[in-house]
């Protein structure tokens, strides 16, 4: 009876919480007072969160024993923090962790989300001085807050300084070392992806040839960010052994319909339709493809005027059971075939013709005329 209660509150906040129902929601919690068990509370916090309602996700948390009669403990305190921060309301989930600091101690794990928070709001000085009072707390500092601040400092210079990004990157590094904090495949990755959005696929490159030299090895991330990349680039043989490379390294499962479908994008982007159907051809291998990847390559295939390739993908998807809407297409004045225009052959006047030979006896007579030698 109690797990039919349960499951009744659960699916009815789930449900207003989608709608934005935050006071019915409350309403519906009071009513079940006592039954909410934590799976709830974490669709409560979460849709509190997502709406933008940080204070609501604190207060609920602060009064959540009182209102509701649902114990607190650090694991939901946690929970709390954690969802606050990576949407940027660090300074709410700092408020709440400075409030209940007699009754929940924070951990590394907490300041590490604090930390976190801070970079995500873009306030690196906050996140500095958190990582200076952590330190000063006797508080390990650990790679999650220092990739957290790479990646702070990298968006920030993406937006006022491109050519100061390397530099300030390259601090940050030093700091780690000087921390003795190594490095691991998340920080490779943030330098990786940053260097991607800014179009450097090059150093990109070597910084993924010189991961071993740390005794770091990459991770899906880091295949999927290097091929998207080198597809924006026009550097199509290169993405095809990247993706080669990913699958003997062990990340095959991780090209998925979604991976695939931000390869085709990328390269019918760039008039590449060959290479996109050479990679669709190994996208129908490797996963399963819907009809919006049909969908993308016929909308880019009659434009450039090869409809019966686009007609052969319609019926292919049709076979499949794929609802592929019969649209009209408008050809590319680029890909037109122009019609060849033949110069029809006009009768020499007499003036004409006396010129032409005029011309013509003037270079016979100069090519008996010897050139002077250089000096």
């Amino acid at each position: 009876m109690l797990e039919r209660y349960t499951g009744t509150a659960g699916v009815t906040k789930a449900t207003l919480g989608r709608r934005h129902d935050f006071k019915a929601a409350h309403e519906v919690l009071v009513q079940y007072k006592g039954l909410a068990g934590e799976k709830i509370f974490k669709k409560v916090v979460e849709r509190l969160v997502r709406a933008g309602r940080a204070n609501m996700a604190v207060r609920l948390f602060e009064k959540m024993e009182v209102e509701y009669r649902v114990v607190r403990s650090l694991d939901k305190l946690k929970f709390v923090v954690e969802m606050l921060c990576e949407h940027g309301y660090a300074t709410s989930a700092e408020k709440l962790v400075k409030s209940v600091a007699n009754e929940f101690f924070p951990d590394e794990f907490i300041c590490d989300c604090l930390v976190k928070g801070w970079c995500v709001d873009g306030k690196l000085d906050e996140a500095r001085r958190l990582n200076q009072e952590m330190y000063r707390g006797g508080f390990e500092i650990r790679v999650v807050g220092y990739n957290a601040i790479l990646d702070c400092v990298c968006r920030l210079c993406r937006k006022k300084d491109l050519f100061r990004m390397e530099f300030e990157a390259e601090k940050v590094l030093v700091d780690m070392d000087v921390a003795g904090v190594p490095r691991n495949v998340k920080t490779f990755n943030v330098l990786i992806r940053n260097l991607c959005k800014i179009r450097k696929t090059e150093d990109a490159m070597r910084l993924f040839d010189r991961m071993g030299e740390w005794g770091c090895h990459p991770n899906e991330e880091t295949f999927l960010v290097l091929i998207k990349s080198l597809y924006q680039a026009a550097r199509v043989s290169e993405g095809v052994e990247m993706i080669d490379k990913m699958k003997s390294s062990g990340f095959g499962d991780n090209l998925d319909k979604k991976a695939y479908y931000e390869f085709l994008t990328i390269l019918c982007g760039i008039e590449r339709v060959d290479h996109a159907l050479a990679v669709f051809a190994k996208m129908k291998r490797d996963c399963e493809h819907g009809f919006m990847t049909y969908d993308l390559l016929m909308g880019k295939l009659c434009p450039h005027g090869r409809v019966e390739k686009a007609n052969a993908l319609f019926k292919e998807a049709e076979k499949k059971g794929l609802s592929v809407e019969v649209k009209a297409y408008k050809l590319d004045p680029r890909f037109m075939t122009k019609p060849k225009v033949v110069k029809e052959k006009k009768r020499e006047t007499l003036p004409e013709k006396m010129a032409r030979k005029r011309r013509r006896l003037k270079k016979i007579r100069l090519s008996f005329v010897k050139k002077p030698k250089k000096a």
